[in-house]
């Protein structure tokens, strides 16, 4: 079992450390996410969709 990622973290970091390549995450419009977005802002856009 993984732990959550922190919130704190920026999406470049993440892509990186998950061996990820870049762009792989994105906006809810299809567009890659900036790398220095924190992964907690992307939770609270999530939350806000629902």
């Amino acid at each position: 079992m993984t732990r959550k990622t922190r919130s704190d973290c920026t999406v470049g970091t993440f892509e990186k450390k998950h061996g990820l390549p870049a762009g792989t995450i994105r906006n809810s419009n299809g567009r890659d996410t900036r790398s220095d977005k924190k992964i907690g802002t992307i939770r609270k856009e999530a939350d806000k969709r629902k």
